[in-house]
């Protein structure tokens, strides 16, 4: 889709965690980007967003499932007790969400997590600390229920200056 952003770099470096045609849950999917990407690489993919402009070209499409939901308004988790291969979250954060996340990753499953971070306000938006992740936060939710396989607190100069928190980890198979 012409001006869709490239997928994240960290999505494809650790997207090698998700098992082959496992069903993958793209959350606050936007244009797209990681939705095409796992598409072709083979995967059933559900991407959910208030707006599904960015992605009404994918709807009824082989493997791809696009659902509009509103996912801050208090309304039900639109997805039931549905469990997928992958939960895959970019550039959002609404913290109610987070136990919801991790009860919708099947045993085994990945969770592949990048958004943004405290610090980024001297960048320009997101500054709300409502929309950023405290020092260690994404550690703290795995802690316990995940194994981690990777995390970064960084500041990164791609797409553009940002501080951000990311974190590649994998629901055990218990």
């Amino acid at each position: 889709m012409p001006g869709t952003l490239a997928p994240s770099p960290w999505i494809l470096r650790w997207r090698t965690l998700i098992a082959p045609h496992a069903r993958v849950l793209d959350l606050a999917c936007g244009s797209g980007r990681h939705m095409r990407a796992l598409i072709e690489a083979g995967h059933a993919v559900t991407g959910v967003d208030r707006d599904t402009s960015g992605i009404a070209d994918l709807a009824g499409r082989p493997n791809a499932e696009v659902v509009a939901a509103d996912l801050e308004d208090g309304s039900p988790w639109p997805l039931g007790e549905r469990r997928f291969g992958a939960v895959l979250v970019a550039n959002y954060l609404h913290r109610p969400l987070f136990d919801t996340l991790l009860a919708a990753l099947a045993p085994g499953g990945a969770l592949l997590y990048e958004t943004f971070a405290a610090g980024n306000e001297r960048y320009g938006k997101p500054s709300n600390p409502d929309f950023l992740l405290r020092d260690g936060e994404l550690l703290d939710i795995a802690r316990g229920r995940l194994l981690v396989v990777a995390y970064e607190a960084v500041e990164s100069q791609q797409p553009r200056p940002a501080v951000v928190q990311r974190i590649a980890a994998v629901k055990p198979k218990r």
